[in-house]
């Protein structure tokens, strides 16, 4: 069904100054397309001084824009990508030439580059150049008022596009001009376009600088525009037919543009905005693997990666210092799964461990090598961010084997390895898509192929699955951990996915601002959680608390009875399993303890059980989980007053 727009009736005040602003910019328009003599337009246009001026005025436009890419894009990345004192003037020193007189850009250039400026007489002396009254110094002034379009246009560009694409190429083992080239400029390509395009027309069209600084010689600097200066003392109507043409090539420019000067980045269907076609089903994987496939060589077409690519063992040690402060090490074929509430520091540890953020800074080891003072390509490092950042001008084969051919592996053997991780992650089937086809679920699979396709010594891998469905996830995480298994260095896998964090990690690090607050193996973190957070999204309910003589007396108010208690004053947090907490409808006699009164504000259903959310006065928010049938039978709905009971048995404490 197609949607309606609602039409905005302009207010008078408003619509009638715009109209007469329209007006005002069309009636030069008409003016020059009334008073043009159509019947002599080819005469005027053939005439050998014409001809000749508009050849001059394409080789100096088509100079002007060489310079202006070969000088401006370099600017424009400057200017967009990095930090420096001085950015604003440099800025303003780009836009200068937009808002000043041309004439006055002309003397400028004479005092700069002409024979008694400042760089004209050594130009002269030590290389022969004299760029007044020549071409090229019609070049130079060309150059000088339309650069800044190309630099703006591209500054733009630049600006829109998301960092985490030239970041995640940088960790695949692009050299910054390989991302420049490869990943930077085709994605900017539209920005790049326009501005190309606009630089070009507003050279063709320059007057006021040439005439001033290169003179106005017929055949050496009298360009079109120049020719229309002359022709306009003599022959007007010749005049208004050269006019008629340069107003053409500029609508032909701007009509062509459609309103695009200012640059986009090209934005494909990438992984954060992929179609809304539904997630499907893995393609049949070529047979099932066994955990050493890895390290086995391609023998043929589907095989698996190739031994090469595994080889080595690669402990990690790295002391982290900034906002995060902590120390990792861990062996070879570790996976240690990072958690915390949002703001705990998770996704900044994995960039100082890439070397991409200020915030924090990481003194890192992988096997003998201390490769802190390199570069994030060099460092052997892969990462996957939450957003994929999939590069939607290329295909899924050509994303998975982009580190390969990183690192000079022969396309050939890069496509042949990219298109085995395809298979084993169940997308291989979409290899010749671009990111835009796929759906989200798919795009994050391709991502996750292209870094363990890249040969890496440290995995670090920012919510990988959380775009999969559950069927999917499955099936990817059996992948991963069959990965994993014959992996020669260490895994990194943020999450917020409690079955994630205990079937993948060996480990479990709990960061809360910055700090490492628990680092243990899985079973231990989910017996004795030290973060609320943590016990939560393990699914259990956690109170903090001071230790007092007779249990724990509660930072949110209330006080919990417990079986074993800790010296008095000891920080402690109190776990409490869903399943332990029981509710009833009247006040519940008997053995239990803890005993408080509330009300259901929340009713899920978790696999064949339902958990409630029960919020009270005398303690804080607790959630219980019951069968159906006890829902049914208590009269459970959101609302429903309610008692719950604890035993003092039921109560962990984990002092902190």
């Amino acid at each position: 069904m197609s949607r309606l727009r609602t039409r905005t009736r302009p207010p008078v005040a408003l619509a009638l100054p715009a109209l007469l602003a329209v007006a005002f910019l069309l009636m030069p328009l008409i003016g020059i397309l009334v008073r043009t003599p159509w019947g002599d337009l080819g005469e005027h246009l053939g005439s050998p001084g014409v001809v000749e001026a508009l050849k001059l005025s394409l080789l100096v436009s088509l100079w002007a824009l060489g310079l202006s890419l070969v000088l401006g894009v370099p600017l424009a990345w400057l200017l967009a990508r990095v930090e420096f004192k001085g950015k604003a003037l440099v800025r303003s020193l780009v836009l200068l030439p937009m808002v000043l007189p041309p004439t006055v850009g002309g003397v400028a250039l004479l005092l700069g580059f002409g024979r008694r400026g400042l760089l004209g007489p050594w130009l002269e002396d030590s290389f022969g150049i004299t760029l007044p009254f020549h071409t090229s110094g019609a070049v130079v002034a060309a150059t000088f008022v339309a650069m800044p379009f190309l630099v703006i246009s591209l500054e733009g560009a630049l600006g829109g596009l998301k960092q985490s694409y030239e970041e995640t190429a940088a960790s695949l083992g692009a050299s910054p001009v390989r991302v420049f080239f490869t990943v930077t400029l085709p994605m900017v390509a539209p920005g790049l376009v326009a501005g190309a395009a606009l630089t070009w027309a507003r050279a063709l069209g320059e007057f006021g600088a040439t005439i001033t600084f290169a003179g106005n010689l017929p055949g050496t600097t009298q360009t079109l525009p120049l020719q229309v200066y002359l022709l306009l003392q003599d022959q007007p109507e010749a005049a208004t037919s050269v006019s008629l043409l340069l107003l053409a090539i500029a609508m032909a420019v701007l009509i062509a543009l459609r309103g695009r000067w200012t640059g986009t980045p090209i934005d494909r269907g990438a992984v954060t905005t992929p179609r809304t076609a539904p997630e499907e089903a893995p393609a049949p994987a070529p047979a099932p693997a066994p955990a050493s496939e890895p390290d086995e060589g391609p023998d043929a077409a589907g095989a698996a990666p190739a031994r090469s690519a595994q080889t080595g063992h690669w402990p990690l040690h790295a002391t982290v210092t900034g906002f995060n402060r902590l120390t990792l090490a861990a062996e070879p074929g570790t996976t240690i799964a990072v958690v915390g509430e949002n703001g705990a520091g998770k996704t900044t540890l994995l960039r100082a461990l890439l070397g991409l953020t200020p915030r924090a800074h990481a003194d890192l080891r992988l096997g003998d090598a201390d490769v802190t003072a390199l570069p994030p390509h060099k460092r052997q490092v892969a990462w996957v961010p939450q957003d994929g950042a999939l590069f939607p001008h290329l295909s899924a084969l050509a994303n998975t084997a982009y580190g390969l051919r990183a690192r000079s592996v022969p396309r050939a053997d890069a496509r042949r390895e990219a298109q085995a991780w395809l298979d084993r992650l169940g997308v291989g089937h979409l290899a010749q898509r671009r990111p835009s086809q796929l759906s989200g679920g798919q795009a994050q699979r391709v991502a996750l192929a292209r870094a363990l396709a890249a040969r890496p010594r440290l995995l670090l891998l920012d919510e990988p699955l959380a775009a999969l469905d559950q069927t999917t996830r499955a099936h990817v995480r059996h992948t991963l951990r069959t990965h994993l298994a014959g992996f020669g260095g260490v895994c990194l896998i943020v999450t917020h996915d409690p079955v994630e964090a205990v079937s993948l990690a060996d480990r479990v690090l709990v960061l809360a601002d910055g700090r490492a607050l628990q680092d243990a193996p899985p079973a231990e973190v989910s017996r004795h959680p030290r973060s609320p957070w943590v016990a939560r999204m393990l699914g259990r309910n956690a109170w903090p608390g001071t230790a007092s003589a007779d249990g724990l007396a509660l930072a949110a108010g209330g006080r919990l009875v417990v079986a074993e208690a800790l010296p008095e004053g000891d920080q402690a947090l109190a776990i409490i399993a869903p399943e332990a907490v029981s509710v009833h409808r009247d006040r519940p006699g008997g053995s239990p303890r803890n005993v408080w009164r509330g009300t259901v504000r929340e009713i899920t259903a978790v696999g064949s059980r339902l958990r409630v959310l029960i919020a009270s006065p005398d303690a804080p928010d607790l959630v219980a989980e019951i069968t159906p049938d006890a829902a049914a039978e208590l009269g459970l709905a959101d609302g429903a007053e309610v008692w719950t009971s604890v035993k003092a048995t039921e109560v962990t404490l984990v002092r902190l």
